[in-house]
């Protein structure tokens, strides 16, 4: 018999749940809420690798074992199918990308007092962690964290409100201020230094009217499959290169000898240069006009099969008659997935569609209008590229029978 107090599973936003509905913070499955409201720590309860969990913002599951992280987010994928009212079959454990893998990180900064704090968002509160350590972003990202509280500080700003944005390239890494200015010669002087003395591959300051290149001693770009593409300030990218990997290993597995593939809110062409790559011929959409002319200018410098089509396919989706020229579709959308593009795919006649996700919940609504339309679900893997958070992605596959 179920003990009334036993953790059973993690609910969605990181709180064990017992099987009579009861919920406690920082409880794994395996743990067990005893009759006086502590807790008993079972096989599947972790020692939090970071001094800054469970305050800070960024991880919200590092008391999981590898083992309940993965079926946690397996269970998050498996569990929007079926609130949709479909069966998604066995899903296999997820794909976890590894500590110290995010190549992509936001962080604020602010004057309190006479001290600078620079970091994530404590959970559920506009207070700033004040890193001295990080287990989830890449060494060379959290290496400029203290280097740039030491730049900020010696502003002597006490107004100092600043969104960093650091992304690791080709070149090393690309660094986004905004909000911060460098005011007079000497300021500006100190900002070059900055930039020189930490090797930054590119250095952008936006105050209001867009991102300004500042540094850049080479073009910044991000390589996909052997092809280096541009990288326009504050363009997407997968969070890791190992969850890309994952995805692109997917879809390339499920569209194997795809001929010719439609690769539909293409971003910079990290699908459609996977695809090119095995002889395919791609045509690759996006809405977004720097992202669209990145990857265009990429496809024709390293002479790829990429054609690039630059359209707004919430407003503007491929129809029936276009996409039926294709054996296969791919697209990831963003996190409010794609219903306009799903309907017109669902009324098609492409025989292979690879869906990829970073929201499960709108994932699940669209997939049930492609069964609805004919398809069947034929793959399904569940991605956790930000490793002890409860933000969740997946890889879909479905075929018209």
């Amino acid at each position: 018999m179920t003990h009334s107090g036993l953790i059973v599973r993690v609910a969605a936003k990181g709180d064990g749940a017992t099987a009579d509905g009861r919920y406690m913070a920082l409880a794994a499955p395996g743990d067990t809420i005893e009759a006086d409201g502590s807790l008993t720590f079972g096989p599947d309860h972790a020692d939090p690798v970071c001094r800054h969990f469970p305050v800070c913002g960024s991880c919200q599951l590092q008391h999981l074992s590898d083992r309940a992280l993965q079926a946690y987010v397996t269970e998050r994928v498996a569990g929007a199918a079926l609130g949709q009212g479909f069966d998604p079959g066995e899903v296999p454990l997820a794909h976890i990308s590894p500590p110290g893998a995010r190549r992509r990180v936001s962080l604020h900064a602010q004057a309190i007092g006479m001290r600078v704090v620079i970091g994530f968002r404590e959970q559920g509160s506009h207070k700033i962690i004040d890193l001295r350590q990080c287990e989830v972003m890449a060494p060379a990202l959290f290496a400029l964290v203290a280097p740039l509280r030491d730049l900020f500080s010696a502003r002597a700003d006490r107004k100092l409100s600043v969104e960093v944005d650091m992304t690791l390239v080709d070149q090393g890494v690309s660094l986004s201020l905004t909000g911060y200015e460098a005011k007079g010669l000497a300021a500006t002087e100190a900002l070059l230094d900055f930039a020189r003395d930490n090797a930054l591959a590119r250095l952008t300051l936006d105050n209001g009217l867009g991102p300004e290149t500042t540094w850049e001693p080479e073009p910044v770009t991000i390589t996909f499959h052997g092809t280096p593409v541009g990288l326009p300030p504050g363009a997407f990218l997968q969070a890791t290169v190992d969850g890309e990997a994952a995805l692109t290993g997917f879809a390339r597995e499920w569209l194997a000898g795809a001929k010719a593939v439609a690769d539909l809110f293409s971003g910079l062409g990290t699908f459609a240069f996977a695809f090119a790559e095995t002889g395919a011929k791609v045509l690759a959409v996006e809405g977004a006009r720097d992202a669209h002319l990145a990857c265009q200018s990429a496809a024709r410098m390293r002479g790829r099969t990429v054609h690039c089509l630059h359209r707004d396919l919430f407003r503007n989706p491929l129809r029936p008659e276009e996409l039926d020229r294709f054996g296969a579709v791919l697209l990831d959308p963003p996190r409010a997935g794609a219903r306009e593009q799903i309907e017109q795919i669902a009324a098609s006649k492409v025989p292979r569609v690879v869906y990829v996700s970073c929201n499960p919940a709108s994932w699940a609504r669209d997939a049930a209008h492609l069964i609805a339309g004919g398809y069947r679900l034929a793959g399904l893997r569940a991605i956790g590229q930000f490793r002890w958070s409860t933000h969740v992605e997946l890889a879909s596959f479905f075929v018209r029978d």
